[in-house]
């Protein structure tokens, strides 16, 4: 059986980077700031106006029924993770800080849903910037 070799020439060159454009950069900041954002940049207008009305109702929802929105803390871990989720909401958790929102005096029983609400809505938001991003890059339509 003769031996083949492989030249240099015959090997397929890797991929080159992906070359990160400037809409790849502000479209998932956008997004963090307010959700839907980065979607409205690149025209995505259903899938923008989705985002926004999920990301700011349950965040609307979760501060009306009592939650929780955690400050930046070294503390307890639940609370870092917490606080984690609540500013993946961007512009919404600078607003609420601001004005002095979501600080629960007394706990109840829907107090602990509106945080999860909160967090969850984060967490949304987060996703959609990751999506922005992708569209951004043109991985996805």
């Amino acid at each position: 059986m003769p031996k083949t070799e492989i030249t240099a020439t015959e090997i397929q060159p890797k991929a080159a980077a992906e070359q990160i454009s400037p809409m790849a950069v502000l479209a998932p900041v956008a997004t963090w700031v307010l959700p839907g954002a980065g979607h409205f940049l690149q025209k995505k207008w259903t899938r923008g106006f989705l985002l926004l009305f999920a990301v700011a109702l349950m965040f609307v929802f979760g501060i009306a029924m009592g939650g929780r929105i955690y400050k930046a803390n070294g503390g307890d871990l639940l609370d870092m993770l917490g606080f984690v989720g609540d500013a993946g909401t961007g512009g919404l958790y600078v607003a609420s800080r601001i004005m002095d929102l979501g600080i629960v005096n007394f706990p109840h029983a829907t107090a602990d849903f509106g945080t999860k609400f909160i967090v969850i809505a984060g967490l949304l938001n987060v996703m959609s910037a990751v999506d922005a991003f992708h569209i951004a890059m043109g991985r996805k339509q």
